[in-house]
Order: C-alpha cells, then structure tokens, then sequence
C-alpha cells in the first residue's frame, strides 16, 4: 500500500514544494481473440456506479459489475477501484467483478480510530465479501493491494478460487527501501499536502507519479487524477487516515507469511511490469518459487508499477486464461 508511484514523487515533487456493455517462466501470448471494450468506462460513469457497504468497519465504497462467479479487485495506492475499469470493460461479462476501495484510500468511509494495517485491510474484505453474499472469489492484485491479497489468502484459503499476482510487495521487499521516504513524510504529517499539489497542478502529477509508475504518463488525465487525489485530502480526517495508511506498513506485514503461502495450493498467475524497478523481477521470480500454484511469469516489457491500467487487454487475457485453466 506505499506510494510506489512515489517514488520519484519524494524526490521531486517535495523537493519542489460507460460503464460498458454488460452491467516461474517468461512467456508473451497472442491476445486472446474476442476480448472488447467497446465503451470505456470513464469517471462519471464509474462514480454513478459507486455503491456503500454498511459495515463494522465503516462505511465501503465499491464498484460491481456483471454476474456469475465473482472476482474481487485490488487496487494500489494512492489509487482507488477506478484502476481497474478497463479490467471491467472486458470481463463483466465472464465474472461479477467487484473492486473496493482500501480503507483510508479512495471513497471509502471509516471511523478514526480504525486499523488501516494490511491484516485489517484483509478482514474488511471478508465482511465486504460476506455482505454481498458472495463466497469465494478470483482475486486480481495491485501493489499494495497485492500485499491483502497475500494476507486474505492464508487466513481464507477456502474462499480463494484463484490468484492473479502483479507488481507488488513480497515478504524479502515490503515496504520496498524507495517507499521508505513516501512514509517518512506521512510520519511528518506532509504527504497529504504534497499530494493536494497535484490538484492544482495536474503536470505535476504526470511528472512525478506518471513517469514513476506509468510507461506513458499522459493516461493521467485531469479526471483520473482528480478521481485519486480528491478523496484523500478532503477533509483533516482523510489526510489523516491517508498518512495512517502509509505508516501502518512498517513493520513488514508480510513478515513470516512465506511458511504460510508455501501451504497455499491455489492457481496462481504471475504478471510483472518488467521496467518496475520499486517491484523489481526478482520479486516475481520469488513469488513464482514461494506458491506452489504457481503457472509462471508473465513480464511485460517496458510496463512499470501500474502497467495494469495502461494494458488491460493483458490483465484480461491473463484472468481468462487463469480462471479456464483446468
């Protein structure tokens, strides 16, 4: 959950200052024939399709979409579920996807005193799972997300039908050492007025975040960077569980789950940015070893931290293939 994209943000930016139709091994693949997004899906459309989950952990914004078996999204930081809405264009109509936002991230709604930690991240999308009745899930994994999907997956084996892994913390990097000035500046109270910056300044969200963490930074737009950084810095309790969400990840969460996801014996997929070098391809390479289930590596090249939202054509082929697989 570390400002992977800030990355290079620390180091410059501070040093400055509709929804569509339906409602261990390298390898590259022809994309698979019949996937299409005739309507992307834009800001508007995914905030009209924003919903509430009343639960114990406060109130959960999240996105829904198709219906059958359910696959569950997750997203990193400072992102929220709208990273996924091409991901959404091309497999609503094979799978209800669903895509929360983190508590202290996004649109979500918590109380001030809640846990943002990673194994609370985990337990609140058992209650949001357990809400919409669903029981088990394929579950899709960025950055920090990537992180809870690791958690949710030791402490609910039996409600993981399979796992698409990319860019994201592992057990020997996390937090990742260019993360550590990102929490340093939540720890100072700071980084929600560095990020409130971008508001004002929409290039210089393209050339911090965008060139850290995207291959082409103009897939910033205004709208997408305001639908990410709005929500954080809107009121004094926002920014508050913003910078919360930062220091939570030190000490590692994932300290200890290797003994844990080496039990694990779901399908799992491997898809990594190749250029990333937060989530360097060492990390993947561990990932392929750690889970027995493991069907290999996918790199993509020249794809950085957030290649998913760039390519999702590729998170599609690779979830079809995973979730067909025998």
């Amino acid at each position: 959950m570390k400002h992977r994209f800030f990355l290079e943000f620390a180091g410059l930016a501070l040093a400055a200052s509709t929804l569509g139709a339906c409602a261990s091994h390298p390898e590259s693949h022809t994309p698979l024939a019949g996937l299409t997004a005739p309507h992307g899906t834009d800001a508007a459309a995914w905030s009209a399709a924003r919903r509430f989950a009343s639960l114990s952990f406060g109130r959960i914004a999240y996105v829904e979409r198709g219906a059958g078996d359910a696959a569950l999204f997750l997203h990193g930081a400072p992102l929220n579920g709208f990273q996924w809405r091409g991901a959404f264009d091309r497999l609503c109509d094979v799978r209800r996807c669903i895509a929360p936002d983190f508590m202290g991230l996004g649109y979500s709604d918590v109380p001030e005193a809640q846990p943002l930690d990673a194994a609370a991240q985990a337990d609140m999308l058992a209650a949001l799972l357990d809400s919409l009745g669903v029981s088990q899930v394929d579950i899709v994994a960025s950055d920090s997300g990537g992180a809870v999907a690791q958690l949710f997956l030791v402490k609910f084996p039996q409600r993981v039908r399979t796992l698409l892994l990319t860019n994201c913390d592992t057990e020997p990097n996390s937090p990742p050492p260019k993360v550590m000035p990102v929490i340093e500046l939540a720890r100072a109270g700071t980084l929600a007025a560095a990020t409130a910056a971008w508001l004002t300044d929409p290039d210089l969200a393209r050339s911090t975040l965008g060139n850290a963490a995207f291959q082409n930074p103009a897939i910033l737009t205004d709208e997408v960077i305001e639908t990410y950084a709005a929500p954080l810095v809107s009121t004094p309790k926002r920014q508050a569980q913003y910078h919360a969400f930062h220091t939570a990840f030190v000490p590692n969460p994932l300290a200890g789950i290797e003994a844990k996801l080496l039990r694990t014996n779901v399908p799992v997929r491997i898809v990594w940015g190749q250029s990333d070098d937060i989530f360097p391809n060492e990390d993947a390479h561990y990932l392929d070893r750690t889970l027995p289930g493991s069907r290999g590596i996918r790199f993509v090249p020249g794809g950085k931290l957030f290649f998913q939202e760039e390519n999702p054509d590729i998170i599609a082929e690779e979830a079809l293939r995973l979730w067909k697989a025998p």
